[in-house]
């Protein structure tokens, strides 16, 4: 389903979706660009650098309850299950590599066995994408991880900006049914109007950006260099902070606790957080020995990750380019420099 809708309509179409949905899109709060919640009567545009936050709280948050449980002096306890009660959301203005984050997501938390939280989110979650005509960030490399500023993959709809409307691509069944609640608003898409998207997305793909030079030597470079003292040059700079796991839309590493708020009778909740490779406790055994207790073995990790494990296992690179690890990183440690240093050391 392809259609047209004027920019001016926007605004409308977000209030007509917000009678059933909380509505989400890009602002600008606190001096950052994040998704924020779309008010009653508030104005939507669409013309944001990447936002901070990737897209994937939605569907996976930074801290959900998991189960809650009480047990009384002589009663068996209760424990009760809290699968997620999130009212339906519909979010614009997800860029590409967001959407593209969400396959990669959905195979680390729904095949071969669903995991339930995730899966309800997801269920009533519709992202709503949009082109990138120029990089929003100078630190994008989409296309040197297999992505395009114009990826449909893992988005509901994509939105391509033209000259005072947008090209709106329906491309799931959630994507055509909030399309399909504000028909009025929309007019087809004319070969014309087509004709323009692929020129835009052609100019799009053109644009300059940050490049891994040979991708496909990268996975074999990190493997013949697992062991290299490199790794602890290119770390030394690391001071631990998690900057660029928290704001990667593909990072799933989570840590579950008991959260106790009453002691008599005892009381409390089960709970799932995000955790993060870079932190030294991330591999802390009980015995106290710690298998990545340098920063370079822990950069090494989330590198390998990205760009070696994910690939042996689901053939294809779980970072997709988005380059918020390298802007947001406070001492300027580079994913893109280290694939380049890796791809060379492959050739040697």
């Amino acid at each position: 389903m392809e259609v047209i809708l004027k920019k001016d309509k926007l605004g409308e179409w977000a209030a007509q979706l917000g009678t059933q949905a909380e509505v989400f899109a890009p602002d600008f709060a606190d001096d950052v660009w994040n998704f924020v919640k779309v008010e009653a009567g508030a104005d939507v545009a669409l013309d944001h650098p990447n936002t901070v936050r990737p897209a994937k709280g939605y569907v996976f948050p930074q801290r959900e309850v998991l189960y809650r449980f009480r047990q009384e002096r002589g009663k068996a306890p209760q424990i009760t299950e809290t699968l997620p009660a999130d009212a339906p959301a519909v979010v614009f203005g997800v860029r590409p590599c967001d959407g593209r984050a969400m396959v990669r997501n959905d195979k680390v938390f729904t095949c071969g066995f669903a995991d339930p939280y995730y899966q309800a989110r997801r269920d009533k979650v519709v992202f709503v994408g949009l082109a990138c005509s120029t990089p929003p960030s100078p630190n994008c490399f989409c296309l040197s991880v297999g992505g395009a500023p114009d990826a449909e993959d893992g988005l509901d709809v994509l939105m391509t900006e033209l000259y005072g409307r947008y090209h709106v691509k329906a491309l799931t069944a959630k994507g055509k049914e909030i399309v399909a609640a504000a028909t009025a608003l929309f007019t087809e898409a004319q070969a014309a109007d087509k004709s323009e998207v692929e020129t835009v997305h052609a100019a799009a793909r053109s644009y300059p950006q940050r490049s891994i030079a040979a991708m496909e030597k990268v996975a074999e470079g990190l493997k013949r260099n697992f062991d290299s003292p490199e790794w602890e040059a290119l770390g030394r700079a690391c001071i631990g902070c998690g900057a660029c796991t928290y704001l990667c839309p593909s990072c799933h590493c989570f840590d579950i606790n008991d959260e106790i708020t009453s002691q008599s009778p005892l009381a409390g909740a089960r709970v799932r957080t995000w955790d993060n490779c870079q932190f030294p406790e991330f591999t802390m055994h009980t015995s106290g020995h710690n298998p990545r207790e340098t920063t370079g073995a822990r950069l090494r990790q989330r590198i390998c990750h990205k760009l070696l494990y994910f690939v042996e296992n689901h053939n294809i690179q779980q970072c997709t380019g988005c380059g918020r690890c390298i802007t947001h990183c406070p001492v300027g440690i580079d994913i893109v420099r280290i694939a380049n240093v890796m791809e060379e050391a492959a050739a040697q």
